[in-house]
C-alpha cells in the first residue's frame, strides 16, 4: 500500500527495514522472485510485530552461481554494495538510527561487507537479518528437520514459506523434487550447475505452508533484539 511522507508515522521510525532479494533460479516449480518475496514476507512479518520503516525491497542481487540456469539477472557485488551504502547514507541525513538489511539470498555475501563498513562511521547503525543462527532457530520452531547447509535451495524452508505466502506461484512439481548434494565445497568456482541439474538442493517434499507460516512469524518476533540494538545510540 502507498503512503505519503505524512499520512505514515512510521516514516519516523528509529529504525527501517530494507528487504534484499534476488531474480534467480528456484527448480521448475518456485518463481524467478522467490527471494524478493521471502525477503518481503519476513519483512513484513517484522513491521507487524515492531515499530520500524519498512523500505521497498531491492529485487536483484548477486546470483552468479546460478549463471547457467536459464532466467537468472544479477548484479556485480560492487553494484549492490553501492546502492546500499547510497541508501544508509540517506536515511542517516533523515536521522534514522538503525537500519536492519533483510536478506533472504545467501549468494549477497558483500551485505555482510557493507554491514561491517558502515559500523565503523558514526550516525546510524546496521544490522543483518536473518543471520545463520537465526535461520537455524527459525527451522526448529517450525519443525523443520533439515539443516540450512543440506537444504540450501528452493527446499523445504522456501517451498514452505512460498505455499503460505504464495501458493498460487508454486507449480506442481515440488513433492518428488528432492535433491541431495552434501559436498559442495567448489560452488564459487563451478556454479550450483556443478552439483545439480534441477537447480534444487533440499527436500521440498517436506514443505508445508504451516512450517513457513511458523518460520515467517518466528522470524518477526526475533528480529526484535537486534531493533533494540539498533535504536539505541551509540556509546
Amino acid at each position: 500500500m502507498s503512503t505519503t511522507t505524512t499520512e505514515d508515522s512510521r516514516t519516523k521510525s528509529p529504525v527501517a527495514l530494507l528487504p534484499i532479494g534476488s531474480f534467480e533460479q528456484h527448480g521448475p516449480y518456485l518463481p524467478l522472485v522467490t527471494d524478493t518475496l521471502i525477503a518481503t514476507a519476513i519483512a513484513d512479518s517484522i513491521s507487524s510485530q515492531h515499530n520500524a520503516f519498512q523500505l521497498p525491497v531491492l529485487a536483484f542481487g548477486c546470483s552468479h552461481e546460478h549463471a547457467d540456469f536459464s532466467g537468472t539477472v544479477s548484479i556485480a557485488a560492487t553494484t549492490l554494495n553501492s546502492i546500499v551504502i547510497d541508501l544508509i547514507d540517506a536515511l542517516n541525513s533523515q536521522g534514522t538510527r538503525g537500519l536492519v538489511i533483510v536478506n533472504a539470498h545467501g549468494g549477497n555475501y558483500v551485505l555482510a561487507n557493507a554491514v561491517q563498513e558502515a559500523n565503523t562511521r558514526s550516525g546510524i547503525r546496521v544490522g543483518l537479518f536473518p543471520s545463520r543462527e537465526d535461520w537455524t532457530e527459525a527451522r526448529e520452531a517450525a519443525g523443520i528437520t533439515s539443516t540450512n547447509h543440506d537444504d540450501m535451495h528452493a527446499g523445504e524452508l522456501e517451498t514452505s514459506i512460498l505455499l503460505a505466502t504464495h501458493a498460487d506461484q508454486v507449480l506442481d512439481g515440488w513433492q518428488n523434487a528432492d535433491h541431495s548434494a552434501p559436498d559442495r565445497r567448489h560452488l564459487a568456482t563451478l556454479g550450483m550447475s556443478a552439483y545439480t541439474d534441477s537447480g534444487v538442493i533440499g527436500y521440498p517434499s517436506l514443505a508445508s505452508a504451516e512450517k513457513g507460516q511458523a518460520v515467517l512469524d518466528h522470524l518477526g518476533k526475533a528480529a526484535g533484539d537486534l531493533i533494540t540494538l539498533l535504536s539505541e545510540p551509540r556509546a
